[in-house]
């Protein structure tokens, strides 16, 4: 994608008035229900196996429109922005006993599959009317970044959502033919970007709108002369690993990501499959042939690191990424696969949680940050600044990897 394209988007969602946030909202919402209506007709009662990369689809679409209710039309203290607090008593939810349903933060993940759920069509009519008094609200609620701040995170928190739909359906064999969530080729590698800073401001500015916490507070960063890879591996430059037999080849890999290697029964990367000298991918339901042009994705960080020690590279610090993304966009391919990063997700020294704690603070246990975006990702949820993070051996969501030169 254009860096130009991905910077306006990015900057509508995080700096955009009322009116451009109600129009968002709404498409938000209408991709969410898209979605959700191609998981109907594909998965028989919605059902799907209780795994722990998984939710159901019912319960995620009712957690979306709870979530917004939640912090917008429930939340006393909305006008505070990011110093409202997190425990402002909320008023009653328009669905008797909704928290009890839906709020991720006290509802275990693997009690979602016993949950006594609204139907469809009684959720969908919810998410009708949280949505209609949340643009109620916002017609009114100033254009400050105090005052928008709940609404821009209810809208990006869709967009999380609707991107962990996309490939949740992925996995479950779900096509979805809205052609703006499939995979794009990518030239051949234009050879790495020598980027020398000397040192770089990481994180988001004060100020600048909405920013999740852990990109806060922004800080000055040492950085010695690099080379980065001008845009993410493909699987042409994956796949001589795969064949070469590194996934069988223990030195290729760190200890830990080869206890997590031998303890999954596939030996490649994972939606792939060979057959014969073809490699296939697992796609709308169907195997079919894999597009060698194409990001590779689908790739845990054990993979990313393994592939980097059997190519003689590395992976770059997050510092490193964001860095090259800002100071070389007119060169600085992204936006095809969010990219593992040698950095660990911890907080920025003097970071402050924002209202919504169960964000990030939960979450500074080591594993891995990712940066970028994927195919997948709403055009406004990509920004050079967002941090990712999920354990370094998830492999359903659409990542993969760019190097650097090592040394």
């Amino acid at each position: 994608m254009h860096p130009a394209s991905v910077a306006a988007e990015a900057t509508g969602a995080r700096q955009g008035g009322p009116s451009a946030l109600a129009a968002a909202l709404a498409a938000s919402r209408a991709d969410t229900l898209a979605t959700f209506a191609a998981c109907e007709r594909a998965l028989p009662g919605l059902a799907v196996p209780l795994l722990a990369e998984l939710n159901p689809p019912l319960w995620e679409l009712g957690h979306i429109g709870w979530f917004q209710e939640y912090w917008i039309a429930r939340n006393p203290e909305r006008a505070l922005g990011d110093r409202a607090s997190a425990d402002a008593p909320r008023t009653a939810p328009l669905r008797p006993g909704a928290d009890a349903l839906y709020d991720s933060s006290r509802v275990p993940h693997d009690s979602r599959w016993q949950l006594p759920l609204p139907d469809a069509d009684t959720t969908r009519g919810d998410l009708d009317r949280q949505l209609a008094l949340t643009l109620q609200l916002l017609a009114s609620a100033g254009d400050g970044d105090d005052a928008l701040y709940a609404f821009r995170l209810a809208l990006l928190h869709e967009d999380m959502h609707h991107e962990a739909a996309l490939y949740m359906a992925r996995g479950l064999g779900v096509p979805i033919a809205d052609p703006r969530w499939q995979p794009r080729r990518l030239p051949e590698p234009p050879g790495c970007l020598e980027i020398d800073v000397g040192s770089w401001r990481l994180g988001s500015p004060a100020g600048a709108g909405f920013a999740f916490d852990n990109e806060l507070p922004a800080h000055e960063v040492a950085l010695h002369p690099f080379g980065i890879d001008a845009q993410a591996l493909r699987w042409a430059e994956y796949l001589p690993f795969v064949e070469a037999g590194g996934y069988g080849q223990p030195q290729w890999w760190t200890p830990e990501g080869w206890r997590w290697r031998r303890a999954r029964a596939e030996c490649g990367p994972r939606h792939l499959r060979r057959d014969g000298k073809v490699w296939l991918a697992w796609r709308h339901g169907l195997w079919q042939p894999l597009e060698l042009a194409e990001a590779a994705v689908n790739l845990s960080r054990h993979e990313a690191e393994a592939w980097c020690a059997w190519a003689g590279r590395r992976l770059p610090t997050e510092a490193e990424w964001e860095a090259a993304a800002c100071t070389r966009p007119e060169a600085f391919r992204w936006a095809d696969v969010w990219e593992w990063t040698a950095s660990p997700f911890s907080p920025f020294d003097g970071f402050r949680p924002h209202p919504y704690r169960d964000y990030s603070a939960p979450w500074f246990d080591g594993r891995p940050v990712l940066r970028g975006a994927s195919h997948c990702t709403q055009p406004r949820m990509r920004h050079p600044r967002y941090r990712n993070f999920f354990p370094a051996g998830r492999n359903d969501v659409p990542a993969g990897l760019r190097s650097c030169a090592a040394g």
